[in-house]
């Protein structure tokens, strides 16, 4: 069984792992890149965010960071969006609901506080969270396409909350 539940600070070091062996281990991310020390930084997204994990077996197997628009999190939600972030998930615990569960209750919390839409920015390559996401309806929004740095290209994605 998942269990989805906010991180607690005794969570800080694990989800810090499994994030950059997420983002690095699987080749998104290059290990010299200052972006590594953010995604390291659990306790600062749970202070300017909202991070939530999923266990498995009491173990913390997986995280998404949740952000309100105009958060320093948010890249690119805008007014009525709620966007997310850093979906992590442990290779062992791939394909067992994890992942889908947390973009789950990304999109619940999202219809829970009235918002319209749930946006995401993704790289093409991320073909394992790319199968959640297409499962969940998301659907590309070129125009809103953008690079954090010269040359990483980021597809935004947009769920329309009914």
């Amino acid at each position: 069984m998942i269990t989805i539940r906010p991180v607690d600070p005794a969570d800080f070091d694990a989800v810090a792992h499994l994030t950059v062996d997420t983002y690095v281990g699987g080749g998104f991310v290059a290990e010299s890149s200052n972006y590594v020390a953010r995604l390291r930084d659990t306790a600062a997204r749970a202070d300017q965010a909202e991070v939530v994990v999923a266990e498995m077996n009491g173990e913390v197997v997986g995280s998404v960071t949740i952000a309100e628009p105009g958060s320093p999190f948010a890249d690119v939600a805008s007014t009525g969006e709620l966007e997310f972030r850093m979906l992590a998930v442990s290779p062992d615990s791939r394909g067992k609901g994890a992942g889908s569960a947390l973009v789950r209750h990304v999109l619940d919390a999202a219809y829970d506080r009235g918002l319209h839409a749930v946006v995401i920015s993704t790289e093409p390559e991320m073909v394992d969270a790319r199968r959640i996401y297409d499962r969940y309806d998301f659907t590309p929004a070129p125009d809103r396409n953008w690079e954090p740095v010269p040359g990483m290209s980021l597809t935004v994605l947009v769920r329309e909350i009914a």
